[in-house]
């Protein structure tokens, strides 16, 4: 599968409707991003199972500020509509595959459980 550009109002859907869901954070004048795009387009033709998606930063301003993109590009990785990875920055050919082979490699119920315990935490910070 090649990379597919996506708005805020296909975001949601786009990661929750599909197992595993890379996002590349990007805008036209910004040098690493262009440097970084055929990397992640020449990674998408290797795993046609996942879904390889791109959002403008300039077009799509409100996603960008709702996930609290500072810096481009960013990857983000959700699996099962679980965010399980961030990073701003290029990322080499080699360290992205290796980052999707983990990510097919995680124990979601181990995620889930992370997260609830983590919200737990948060919620008897706030009491």
């Amino acid at each position: 599968m090649s990379t597919v550009d996506i708005t805020t109002a296909e975001f949601e859907k786009t990661v929750t409707e599909n197992d595993i869901v890379l996002v590349d954070f990007w805008a036209e004048w910004c040098g690493p991003c262009k440097a970084f795009g055929p990397v992640y387009e020449k990674v998408s033709g290797k795993h046609p199972e996942v879904t390889f998606a791109k959002v403008d930063t300039d077009a799509e301003q409100q996603l960008g500020a709702m996930l609290q993109i500072q810096s481009i590009p960013t990857l983000m990785a959700f699996r099962e509509g679980i965010a399980v990875f961030r990073h701003s920055g290029a990322i080499p050919e080699q360290a992205l595959d290796d980052l999707v082979e983990q990510i097919k490699g995680l124990d979601m119920d181990e995620v889930r459980k992370a997260v609830e315990e983590a919200q737990a935490q948060q919620g008897d910070a706030q009491a």
